[in-house]
């Protein structure tokens, strides 16, 4: 055989192989929670088992980092604690959106930021409470979730906080005066309690933080499946299309 015939085999079996390369990348599962209008079911149900009935910001614009990276993925919407406890320990799985700290830094590999929070303290409809600032709330109950990073940092501050395995049932426990304030995002707070109980006219009392929110993916993630993903976002995040997707929910 000549040299260019050598050369031509070879190439012919590398181009051979490159499909069967990428089908043998494994498939991402993804997980996230009721938290409207970042991430949501269409149906209101408290769980989803399919990306079509998963809905919202962070849900969309997830869906474009990885139909970018061309990663083949599934979707689960479940309570927070869960999906947590699932993507800290599976390699190829992931949650969103999430806020980082410096124990999350050490469970996720982060891709983002995607949006970002404006975290508040909410009063029942009618409330008259009025705080400045975190230390006047420290005299207050205030309902919060579990595995919620503002949550467990309001509580390393030493406030007074009554945390639950769902969120929202907590706009319930402040109408009820179980609790007397609650933490939520400024912009889905009124979701929540809307969706839930059917509860308007929040009382915002205190907006006093802003945090990124990113896509957290297990750090045993294939490294080919990280790499594109994080070269996705940064294409989508140059091209535009990140901040227009953003300004399309009005933030």
């Amino acid at each position: 055989m000549t040299l260019t015939c050598r050369i031509l085999a070879s190439l012919a079996l590398v181009l051979t192989m490159q499909p069967i390369w990428a089908a043998e990348m494994p498939k991402v599962r993804l997980y996230t929670e009721q938290f409207p209008p970042y991430n949501m079911t269409s149906n209101s149900e408290p769980f989803a088992h399919s990306a079509d009935d998963i809905m919202g910001l962070c849900t969309d614009l997830v869906e474009a980092i990885m139909n970018r990276a061309e990663v083949k993925f599934e979707m689960r919407l479940r309570n927070w604690s869960a999906g947590l406890s699932r993507a800290s320990q599976k390699p190829n799985h992931g949650l969103f959106c999430m806020a980082r700290n410096e124990e999350r830094d050490k469970q996720f590999e982060m891709v983002g930021p995607l949006t970002s929070l404006r975290w508040t303290l909410f009063a029942a409809p009618g409330s008259d409470i009025k705080v400045k600032s975190l230390e006047e709330a420290k005299k207050y109950t205030i309902g919060g979730y579990d595995g919620d990073a503002m949550t467990e940092k309001l509580q390393k501050m030493g406030l007074n906080i009554s945390s639950i395995s769902n969120d929202r049932f907590n706009p319930r426990r402040l109408e009820l005066g179980q609790i007397d304030l609650w933490i939520s995002d400024r912009l889905s707070g009124p979701y929540v309690a809307a969706d839930a109980f059917d509860i308007v006219d929040m009382v915002p009392v205190l907006e006093f933080e802003r945090m990124d929110l990113y896509l957290g993916m297990n750090p045993e993630t294939d490294p080919r499946v990280l790499d594109r993903i994080k070269e996705a976002f940064r294409t989508l995040k140059s091209n535009g299309t990140i901040s227009d997707m953003v300004q399309g929910y009005g933030l």
